[in-house]
């Protein structure tokens, strides 16, 4: 099990773009408005040998609001959680009586304490010896901007903890969380873990990073991640903070190995879930049509099968999907969606012996030949499947351009029902004579 380092202390010190420095890629969102990291956020971290994991929390302060009382909840959690804890100060800012009241808080904990004293530059390298008074040990100075003395600041985290052994095991299933704003898509992650992991609130947007939390669920290893709910783009300022939530989102589709689209069952299915939905397809990600709320509905005997149908008619461009209706606050077969995650999965990673492969193809043909086109009939020579994640099959024909769309949807069905692919997207690619 990887180490846990957790960087705690008051909004707007740098928190942000230390953990950006740390991990090498933006994981945070970084913005001079305090209180823009909510959630906690983790990040895989490696220093001289070393890996660890990062956690990335809110700022601290004594705001009383129910949004500021959860990041004190979620700051209060890492620390209990992590082995090692970094304390970030400004020394710009000098030492504040916010800062006195997290270092108290610390002491406690008896957890190591690095303290960090960020904004290091050289005109305010004098002001250091203030941080003494925190009582947590000697103050470190660094630039998370600029980068200067975080290599220090790495090495004394590093002798904290012990080397940790690196696991070869199975990778993680990352499971993404994507939908509108206030479709519940953070009361699914919390129901999941069993504890608030993400901030819930009746405010639209309350979630602006993409949040990564481990879990094991019966032995299998997953990685789910929350994500800002997606508006549509007319309704977003160019320049506002939720511009980069929802690039987040999208950055969180095309890393994750299977999506979750969650849907309001209470209202009907909107133009915006198609898109959220077309991304996902467009992306080649196996996912979920997630209906939550499903207890707050009204209904008799055919409203699923209704549902069912409407489903079908609202994302026919995604035929293969698979749904699931649940209840994220009561939490009415939440237990089956990550079973799910890992049935489309599988189906994603199935590859097809190249013999069956071409034994399906070729009766498919036989039972409907190529019409042809331009006075030349298409001639399908073989086929094969070179990637999966999604499948890809690549057809060699004679001429790519007389294969009609048609025809190739004609295939993709036969593929489908000779294989299951339920639950996620299939390629299909002609490549003509000479061409590679």
């Amino acid at each position: 099990m990887k180490p846990t380092v957790a960087i705690v202390g008051r909004p707007n010190v740098g928190k942000s773009t230390l953990i950006n420095r740390i991990s090498g890629r933006r994981v945070a969102i970084v913005d001079d408005m305090p209180g823009v990291t909510r959630d906690r956020l983790y990040a895989d971290c490696e220093w001289c040998g070393k890996e660890f994991m990062l956690v990335d929390t809110g700022g601290i302060d004594d705001s009383s609001d129910d949004i500021s009382l959860s990041v004190k909840r979620q700051a209060a959690d890492a620390v209990e959680l992590s082995d090692v804890v970094i304390f970030v100060t400004d020394v710009k800012q000098g030492v504040l009586p916010g800062d006195y009241e997290i270092a108290e808080v610390l002491r406690k904990s008896k957890k190591p304490i690095v303290l960090a004293v960020n904004k290091a530059d050289a005109s305010a390298r004098d002001n250091v010896y203030d941080f003494y008074a925190l009582g947590l040990g000697e103050p470190m100075l660094v630039s998370a901007e600029h980068g200067s003395g975080v290599g220090d600041l790495l090495d004394a985290v590093c002798n904290e903890f012990a080397v940790s052994e690196s696991d070869d095991g199975e990778k993680p299933l990352s499971v993404a969380v994507v939908g509108k704003p206030n479709v519940g898509k953070s009361s699914l992650i919390n129901r999941l873990l069993g504890y608030e992991r993400s901030i819930v609130s009746n405010i639209a947007g309350t979630t602006r990073d993409a949040v990564d939390t481990p879990i094991t669920v019966n032995g299998k290893d997953y990685v789910l991640i929350d994500t800002a709910g997606i508006r549509r783009k007319r309704d977003i300022e160019p320049k506002s903070v939720e511009r980069y939530s929802v690039l987040r989102s999208i950055a969180a589709i095309k890393r994750a190995d299977v999506v979750f689209v969650m849907l309001d069952a209470t209202q009907g299915i909107t133009e915006q879930d198609e898109k959220i939905a077309g991304l996902v397809h467009e992306s080649g990600k196996p996912s979920v049509l997630v209906l939550n709320k499903w207890d707050a509905v009204e209904k008799d005997a055919h409203t699923l099968e209704k549902r069912t149908l409407d489903l079908k008619e609202r994302f026919a461009f995604m035929s293969y999907f698979t749904s699931i209706t649940v209840s994220a606050l009561t939490g009415q077969r939440v237990e089956k969606i990550l079973e799910l995650a890992t049935t489309v999965y599988t189906n994603s990673s199935r590859r097809v012996p190249t013999g069956l492969l071409n034994e399906l193809v070729g009766q498919a043909v036989a039972t409907t030949e190529p019409t042809a086109r331009k006075g030349r009939r298409p001639k399908i020579y073989y086929c094969s499947q070179p990637e999966v994640c999604p499948p890809l099959f690549v057809f060699k024909v004679n001429d790519a351009s007389l294969i009609h769309f048609s025809y190739e949807r004609y295939l993709e069905n036969a593929l489908r029902r000779a294989v299951d692919f339920t639950g996620t997207p299939i390629r299909l690619k002609f490549v003509g004579r000479g061409e590679e």
